[in-house]
């Protein structure tokens, strides 16, 4: 009887600890996922229970120019960045031409210049006093403007172009994919019954292809949902500047949000959209031997129009922005060592580094934690995550500052009571509400980054881990980790350019005298000061060149 005491006892402990170590994963992933899911409950929150209702006020008024407005910009810049997204993915992947082994690189440049300085080279580059129109007065004699008529630069027409310019590669990288992915027998069959090369792109290729340009296509309209500095540059009145008007110059917290609120409403709906169409759409290769498509050569005039048709869009979209913003730079040095440059450059390496380090930390936490929990609730939870990147930067801030600040408020309340002296605002009062608002947008890039790493791992790999007595944390550093953080340095990379190129967000969370290159670059180019603005654009579009290269290097 004795002799079985011990095992019996030794048994229990180690079933305890096993539970805890559950738990303790368990609601470790849940926390994380309320975090990130925090701001968005918020932002409804303080849409239908204001202290301040202004939704009658807001549709009688201005609502439905923000509306419209968001709609039309959404509408017409996805179609355009399809158009060019998808019509230089199929002449890339189904032709050669000239300069093709080149332009299917350079197509993907556009990514790195945030749409907000392509906006300010625009109109630097074809203003009155820019070289177009000064060209244009030398060479025919004009003295004023009111001697020629030239388009207005700073309209809706001008916002499509540059919003599409800019984001066009987003449709581009998937159709690419999904073109080369697709087989050489429905290529055969069509051409067998006599369909040239316009019946082969529009009914077998595009059908096919039909999802990724979906997915591009959204993530384009989302985009264009977010952006605040192009539209804000060319005064033009959407959703996302709205919040901004509401919140900072009518001073009416709840009118923001029920701004806010209508944008997750669209953006929402958008994403639904999207994945209804691609639930309805499904092609599948029935042939057992994949053959890819032999691209046809393009030769004579047929051949240098598919290369202008490709190299206008990299011209529109990345060099004359860079050329642009590279020629102010040149000609303002000293702007290079300004104390307030340096000071944002810091400013962003700091906010932008924490904040990805923080993410894809917790983007692995989450992944690996509902993978051992194996309840329903947490991988319920996972997919609801990545909404944080569909939000606008504006709406995450509505929904991070306003909760924060009042928990901020009751925190240095308590902590004057205990202490006897004021601390002043811990959360919203510094960088941490910035920080937070960047790891909420971007979670989705680091949590996907990991569900597909993890994936890719043999389970045998942490089931004979486990087997040799390596606790769960032991298994994720000695196994898992060596064999994934290559997969976690891009996202890592990529988590720290979307957040060094995020403007909204910034703008309304940043700490009093706090810049980072984004706002000192969209500050600058406000006052038309666009000489000490480029130093910074010039930093911001070197980031996203990395950036840029690593896609590069992901999708050959």
């Amino acid at each position: 009887m004795e002799q079985t005491h011990p095992p019996a006892a030794s048994a229990k402990p180690e079933k305890r600890g096993f539970r805890l170590s559950f738990d303790f994963w368990s609601l470790g992933a849940l926390l994380i996922a309320a975090i990130v899911l925090a701001p968005i409950v918020a932002v409804f929150y303080m849409a239908f229970f204001p202290t301040e209702n202004i939704w009658g006020h807001l549709i009688s008024t201005t609502l439905p120019r923000y509306v419209r407005n968001t709609l039309i910009l959404m509408v017409s810049v996805g179609l355009l960045s399809a158009s060019i997204g998808t019509g230089a993915a199929w002449l890339v992947t189904r032709y050669r031409f000239p300069g093709v082994s080149w332009l299917q690189w350079t197509l993907l440049l556009p990514l790195s210049i945030p749409a907000y300085v392509g906006a300010y080279a625009l109109v630097d580059f074809l203003e009155y006093a820019g070289p177009v129109q000064t060209a244009m007065r030398d060479l025919f004699g004009w003295k004023t403007a009111r001697d020629y008529w030239f388009p207005e630069i700073r309209s809706m027409g001008a916002a499509i172009l540059v919003l599409s310019a800019a984001m066009f590669p987003y449709v581009y990288i998937l159709a690419r994919a999904a073109f080369r992915e697709q087989s050489a027998a429905g290529e055969e069959v069509a051409r067998s019954l006599g369909a040239g090369p316009w019946g082969r792109f529009w009914r077998v290729g595009l059908p096919m292809a039909r999802p990724a340009i979906a997915a591009g296509t959204a993530i384009v309209m989302m985009e264009t949902v977010n952006d605040f500095g192009t539209v804000d540059y060319f005064a033009v009145q959407t959703l996302t500047t709205g919040i901004f008007s509401v919140w900072l110059e009518s001073n009416n917290a709840g009118g923001a949000a029920q701004l806010s609120a209508v944008v997750l409403m669209l953006v929402i709906l958008l994403v639904s959209l999207e994945k209804t169409s691609r639930r309805k759409q499904q092609f599948f290769a029935l042939s057992t031997r994949h053959r890819p498509v032999k691209p046809v050569s393009l030769t004579g005039l047929w051949g240098w129009l598919a290369a202008l048709a490709c190299l206008l869009p990299f011209l529109f979209g990345f060099v004359l922005p860079f050329g642009v913003i590279l020629n102010h730079a040149l000609d303002n040095l000293d702007s290079w060592v300004e104390p307030s440059l340096l000071r944002a450059l810091w400013n962003t390496l700091f906010v932008g580094g924490v904040a990805a380090v923080v993410t894809v930390l917790a983007g692995v936490f989450l992944v690996y934690g509902v993978r051992l929990s194996g309840k329903a609730l947490p991988r319920q939870l996972l997919p609801l995550t990545t909404i944080g990147y569909a939000a606008p930067g504006a709406v995450l801030g509505v929904g991070i500052l306003i909760p924060l600040a009042a928990m901020d408020h009751r925190l240095a309340d308590f902590l004057e009571a205990i202490t006897g002296q004021s601390v002043g605002l811990l959360l919203s009062g510094t960088a941490f509400a910035l920080i937070l608002a960047y790891c909420v947008r971007f979670f989705a890039i680091a949590q996907g980054a990991a569900d597909g790493a993890f994936g890719r791992v043999s389970p045998n790999l942490p089931l004979a881990a486990r087997s040799l007595g390596r606790t769960r944390g032991q298994t994720l550093s000695e196994v898992y980790f060596p064999l994934i953080r290559t997969t976690l340095g891009s996202a890592l990379l990529l988590v720290f350019v979307d957040c060094v190129k995020e403007l909204p967000a910034t703008m309304l969370l940043r700490p009093f005298n706090f810049e980072t290159l984004a706002t000192l670059v969209h500050d600058q180019a406000s006052l038309e000061n666009l000489g000490d603005a480029s130093p910074g654009a010039i930093m911001i579009m070197l980031v996203g060149l990395v950036a840029v290269g690593l896609l590069a290097r992901a999708n050959r």
